[in-house]
């Protein structure tokens, strides 16, 4: 069986302001997550990803906005259709910490789709998430 959820925690050397603007807005996720983004961000909004590796653009709808502590949205597992995809959660929580930030993200809801589908997604998006939280990192260390 395929686990539901990924998750991650990393410490940030960066102010909360910061970081929330790293993950909401299309400058800053321009310059870590993806090749060029935009977004909506307001709960029901859209926010657009690509990545220029793929041919495709990645859609998300905004859920949750909680300036500067917590920003979630769902999206399609990859591969499918956008209409007819399963949609994951991912969750992003700030919490100011001496060092700077703690940033908790959650991806779940992979066991949505059967067996056969969610194992690769769940492992792309693992993966995924390990590469892209430390292209953020090193975005907002250079910036």
């Amino acid at each position: 069986m395929v686990a539901d959820t990924i998750e991650r925690v990393l410490v940030l050397r960066h102010p909360i302001e910061k970081v929330w603007a790293a993950l909401t807005t299309a400058e800053g996720l321009s310059r870590w997550f993806g090749s060029i983004a935009d977004i909506d961000l307001r709960p029901g909004g859209r926010a657009f990803f690509r990545w220029d590796d793929l041919d495709d653009e990645t859609v998300a709808t905004i859920e949750t906005v909680d300036p500067p502590h917590r920003f979630s949205f769902r999206w399609r597992l990859e591969g499918l259709p956008e209409k007819t995809s399963p949609r994951t959660l991912v969750e992003f929580r700030l919490e100011p910490v001496p060092e700077g930030t703690r940033l908790h993200l959650t991806e779940s809801g992979f066991t949505q789709a059967a067996d056969h589908i969610a194992r690769p997604a769940h492992d792309a998006n693992s993966h995924g998430w390990t590469a892209e939280l430390a292209d953020l990192e090193t975005y907002l260390d250079a910036a």
